[in-house]
């Protein structure tokens, strides 16, 4: 059974920055795709970035400048990077992985975290 455990969130001022972790286990890491979604309050869940099995990382435009995704695959790890942070990136976010394929806005990964917090705000 795969399992997947987010840390890292918190509360930020704009401009700061927070790295999310996400540790998988149950199965070999290395054989899934990645991805972190967030949700805000009232507003749909969407794709923030994501990571092929190979390391190629595609992210929602609002954040691309700013955010990075990689992966650890000896610490079955994916790590979210975030820096200059806005209050518009407040929101929980949300660690997925898939086997099969790439999640994406339409078409969500097959396992979830329970979900981390972040707020920026002054």
């Amino acid at each position: 059974q795969v399992q997947l455990v987010e840390s890292g969130g918190g509360l930020v001022q704009p401009e700061g920055s927070l790295r999310l972790s996400c540790v998988f286990s149950g199965d070999i890491f290395s054989s899934y795709a990645m991805a972190w979604y967030r949700q805000a309050p009232g507003k749909q869940r969407e794709l923030v970035a994501a990571i092929t099995t190979r390391g190629n990382p595609n992210y929602l435009d609002s954040v691309k400048a700013r955010f990075n995704i990689s992966r650890e695959n000896t610490k079955s790890t994916v790590y979210l990077q975030m820096n200059s942070l806005k209050p518009e990136d407040t929101a929980v976010y949300y660690c997925n992985a898939d086997r099969t394929i790439l999640p994406n806005n339409s078409l969500f990964g097959k396992y979830w975290g329970q979900g981390t917090q972040v707020t920026v705000s002054s």
